[in-house]
């Protein structure tokens, strides 16, 4: 399956971020700025099988590199091709119509609420679903988010941990148009990367959203 990560916004260990995706050997993975997917010099947009928006841009869309033709970019998400929000990613695009919608909260903003380097017990809330089937519970160290946790309603959790530094909801999935979505709130750098049960879980996500 072919697979376009998307990243701006936000700094990254480049050569741990490229190794992680090179792991999948059922994924062709092309990392590649935002602008370069919204503007999509060569034609390549309709051959994808998933997005991984790993953005954190903090204007609207027309208001980021690539302008308006990153707004259509934006606007025309939902057509099928599937879509995870990772990380940071779930705070991009602040106050956005689409990205609200997407990740089912509103009002993204995350102030000084952040921590590096915890240690998180995961919990598995759905072993059934396709990216959890299989993955039992797990301890790993990550960045959390602490604000307020997703809206359920049209949400199915997937993933939670319970950390008074951290929301409870770390991974879940969502639908937006004809587009299976996919919100994946872990994976700030390499020592969460290199987690083997992450890795396991991301890829089952990947493959999900894209139908594969």
């Amino acid at each position: 399956m072919r697979v376009a990560v998307i990243t701006g916004g936000h700094s990254f260990d480049v050569i741990g971020f490229h190794e992680l995706w090179q792991s999948y050997a059922d994924q062709d993975c092309y990392l590649q700025a935002l602008e370069d997917w919204a503007v999509d010099y060569g034609r390549y947009g309709q051959r994808y099988d998933a997005l991984v928006f790993y953005t954190m841009h903090k204007g609207l869309p027309e208001d980021c590199p690539g302008g308006m033709r990153t707004r259509a970019a934006i606007d025309a998400l939902g057509d099928g091709t599937g879509i995870v929000v990772m990380h940071h990613g779930i705070l991009g695009f602040k106050d956005d119509e689409v990205w609200d919608e997407l990740v089912g909260l509103t009002g993204r903003m995350i102030g000084d609420g952040y921590s590096h380097d915890k240690r998180l017990a995961v919990h598995v809330e759905d072993p059934a679903h396709p990216v959890t089937e299989g993955i039992s519970d797990w301890t790993m160290v990550d960045e959390t988010y602490d604000f307020r946790d997703v809206d359920r309603e049209g949400s199915e959790v997937l993933l939670t941990v319970d950390h008074p530094n951290s929301m409870s909801t770390m991974a879940w999935t969502r639908t937006y148009k004809e587009s299976r979505v996919l919100n994946f709130v872990f994976g700030h750098d390499a020592q969460t990367w290199e987690d083997e049960t992450f890795r396991r879980v991301l890829g089952n996500g990947v493959r999900w959203v894209g139908r594969q």
